[in-house]
């Protein structure tokens, strides 16, 4: 029988953990205001029981996208909340990050001045 902490994935190493916390405080200041506040309120430490349920509701309803009011927008959204406490999932969101980045590099720009 195997054991198993020794056959779980190591975490993610201090410097791809720092990178993915840089692209989604990026990606976070292109929210609007409230959407962004509302963020940063939900990742505060003791909201795990809050990231969980809603996390799992906005990957559900990710998934079913093709209804009416639901979206894909969801999916990536419940992904980043539930990375927040399941270690497996903060790689996913990572190369997620790392994606957006990539094909929208607009979406990481800092947000337009308001004049």
């Amino acid at each position: 029988m195997t054991d198993p902490v020794t056959t779980a994935r190591p975490p993610m190493p201090a410097q791809a953990e720092h990178l993915r916390r840089q692209r989604l405080e990026r990606l976070l200041r292109r929210l609007p205001a409230r959407g962004e506040q509302a963020m940063r309120w939900l990742l505060q430490p003791g909201r795990a029981w809050l990231r969980g349920i809603l996390g799992c509701a906005l990957v559900v309803g990710g998934i079913l996208g093709f209804l009416p009011i639901l979206g894909l927008w969801m999916l990536p959204l419940g992904i980043i909340l539930l990375a927040e406490d399941v270690p497996l999932l903060r790689r996913f969101s990572a190369r997620m990050l790392e994606w957006i980045e990539r094909r929208h590099p607009n979406w990481m720009a800092p947000p337009p001045e308001q004049g």
